[in-house]
C-alpha cells in the first residue's frame, strides 16, 4: 500500500483491481485469433417444434432493426 496512488484501503484496493483488469486485457490481446467459428446452439424444444410442424420462426427482436 506504500507505493498506491491513493490513501486508504478502499481506494488501493480499487487501484489494484483496476491495475489487475488492465493486465488482463493486455493479455487477451496479445492471443492469436481463433481460426474456427463458434458453435451455434443447438435448437430450443419450441423450435424443434416448429420445425417439425413447419411453422415458420419468427425472427428475433435483436435482429429487427438491421
Amino acid at each position: 500500500m506504500r507505493r498506491c496512488r491513493y490513501r486508504g484501503r478502499g481506494k488501493a484496493h480499487i487501484q489494484h483491481v483496476l491495475t489487475a483488469i488492465a493486465v488482463n486485457i493486455e493479455r487477451l490481446s496479445g492471443l492469436p485469433p481463433t481460426e474456427e467459428p463458434p458453435t451455434r446452439r443447438p435448437p430450443t424444444a419450441f423450435q424443434d417444434y416448429l420445425d417439425q410442424r413447419e411453422i415458420p420462426r419468427l425472427k428475433s427482436w435483436r435482429t429487427l432493426g438491421s
